[in-house]
């Protein structure tokens, strides 16, 4: 199944040779078809492929899943088009169904109907130790693997660990890559020394690419083991399951039942002298309450609309988390370290509430009530309640 896209009118412009500017014609896109990872009805998995066909193709350089509207859930993929004609797109592993836009420099052309993107196969919990698909040469050892997580979020405590042990002899040289599945590249590299055979070697990756944020995507360990003259590998390339976990950016904070209070407890409904501020979730009270994403907490107090609420200074994000009508005061205090997915608190029904939920709320950069403004967390929060 094809879906029809058509091209922005125009053209943009680029630096030429010279310094100058360029003309740079906008791409047509005619169709686009599931090339990989396909499923009935021309749907296409996160982490597959699809083929844009078309004209003026070869000076695409990067193309953008949309998803819904606005930016949030955008996800962008860099290519190198080679034809005029035909662009193979891999798809992101955060990519969500809407339109795709190709870029040639600020030209683009822009798909007239939404793609349907669909989940990928999960990783493959991998926990144990069990033995690894190769693939292997003759005279190269045995080898198992592990991997401690297959959904792991920025900053959780312990980071994802890789394991591995060797039997029938040791390897003389082993490498340990971290690769982005839907990519191919290279995250991280190390060169561990070779445990003994019978005895389990272990790399740990803490998410973070250099000093920032690796992107949500899938991950890989893959491991060579060489002993000069065979090498055994812990996977092929396109095993995008094996050894494999899903990073994402946070956790949905209520381990429990709920759902969402789509009227008054929407961001933005008008109370009495104010307006809604957060987005509240109902859910029984004593229902745990985990840290959707680690930082430094900023307030903890009892307010009398509030309850007992905390409030915690993102790593990273530029973004604080509020969490209120806890059932008790959160046994962390103000200064203390949270690391995502650690547990603050219950949901409760303290304060100004007339049911048991959790109230909700993102504030921008520089803050809660420090220059920040309140936004709508309802989306992200949906985002990682698909994932819970």
């Amino acid at each position: 199944m094809a879906f029809a896209v058509a091209a922005a009118a125009g053209g943009g412009s680029a630096l030429a040779a010279t310094g100058g500017t360029a003309y740079v014609p906008s791409p047509t896109i005619k169709s686009v078809k599931c090339a990989a990872s396909c499923m009935s009805g021309g749907r296409v998995r996160d982490g597959g492929k699809v083929k844009l066909r078309g004209s003026r193709l070869s000076g695409v350089t990067r193309v953008v899943f949309t998803g819904a509207r606005g930016p949030r859930d955008d996800a962008s993929v860099k290519v190198h088009g080679k034809s005029d004609r035909v662009l193979t797109v891999p798809v992101p592993f955060t990519a969500q169904s809407g339109r795709v836009v190709a870029y040639a420099g600020t030209a683009r052309g822009s798909s007239a109907k939404s793609i349907r993107i669909m989940p990928p196969p999960a990783p493959k919990p991998n926990p144990h130790l069990s033995p690894a698909p190769g693939p292997t040469e003759a005279g190269a050892p045995r080898l198992e693997t592990a991997t401690s997580r297959s959904l792991f979020a920025l900053d959780q405590a312990g980071g994802v660990t890789f394991s591995f042990r060797f039997s029938g002899g040791a390897p003389s040289k082993v490498t340990v890559t971290l690769v982005r599945v839907d990519s191919g590249a290279v995250v991280k590299t190390w060169s561990p020394a070779a445990p003994a055979a019978g005895e389990v070697g272990h790399v740990s990756w803490n998410g973070m690419a250099g000093r920032a944020p690796a992107a949500s995507s899938r991950y890989a360990f893959r491991l060579v083991a060489s002993t000069g003259t065979a090498a055994a590998r812990s996977a092929s390339a396109r095993d995008v399951r094996r050894d494999a976990f899903d990073l994402r950016p946070a956790l949905f904070p209520i381990r429990g039942r709920h759902s969402y209070s789509m009227g008054a407890g929407r961001f933005g409904a008008r109370r009495s002298g104010h307006t809604h501020q957060g987005q509240d979730v109902m859910a029984a009270c004593g229902t745990p309450l985990i840290a959707a994403r680690g930082g430094v907490v900023k307030a903890k107090k009892y307010h009398r609309a509030a309850g007992n609420y905390l409030v915690i200074n993102g790593d990273h994000t530029g973004i604080d988390y509020g969490y209120m009508h806890l059932r008790w005061a959160s046994p962390f205090k103000v200064g203390d370290r949270v690391h995502t997915g650690d547990r603050i608190g219950y949901v409760g029904q303290t304060g100004d509430a007339t049911a048991c939920h959790l109230h909700f709320e993102e504030w921008s950069s520089p803050g809660w009530y420090t220059g920040g403004h309140p936004f709508d967390p309802l989306a992200d929060l949906k985002s990682w309640d698909s994932y819970n």
